[in-house]
């Protein structure tokens, strides 16, 4: 089962290595890794998606909250979060399929961000269900090449992972 982890971390040189590190002693699969400055000067979110049972992830949980650098740790459900990845796709185009591709890209809301006489890149950004239909879609054109980034994911409403812990 997926679990998508957002840790809240100082941002020191290592860190990343150290987390990844933890997952990869218990034999886990990292998913989708996405590192970025936080709210919060100083500070960084990591956003973890792996493929794990309940209770091996709770200890590795655990282990992560050993790490001095690490501040805190949620799990974001995906009722309870809004969770997005971002994808450039590379779609070989020629002048009879060139606006069949067009129409897909506008059904999916994504955007074409470059255009040479035989090819598309396309900018998709969405949950996993939307990237995964969209790059259905586009297989039977040819896809050339996929850059995609690790899932992004915070909660929804007002609570936020930096609630309580640090007190003014």
């Amino acid at each position: 089962m997926s679990h998508v982890l957002s840790l809240l971390v100082e941002d020191k040189p290592g860190l990343l290595t150290r987390v990844a590190g933890l997952f990869a002693r218990r034999g886990f699969n990292i998913e989708s890794l996405a590192v970025g400055k936080s709210e919060l000067e100083g500070f960084s979110r990591i956003t973890v998606v792996v493929d794990v049972e309940e209770l091996p992830l709770e200890q590795v949980t655990k282990q992560l909250n050993k790490l001095v650098n690490v501040i805190k740790i949620v799990e974001l459900d995906y009722s309870q979060s809004v969770q997005r990845e971002h994808m450039l796709i590379k779609v070989r185009v020629d002048n009879t399929t060139r606006s069949q591709v067009l129409e897909a890209v506008t059904l999916f809301r994504a955007a074409v961000v470059d255009v040479s006489t035989d090819a598309l890149v396309i900018e998709v950004t969405g949950d996993t269900g939307k990237t995964t239909a969209l790059l259905r879609v586009l297989e039977p054109y040819g896809i050339k090449e996929i850059s995609q980034s690790g899932l992004l994911a915070i909660g929804r409403g007002a609570k936020s992972i930096t609630d309580r812990v640090f007190k003014n």
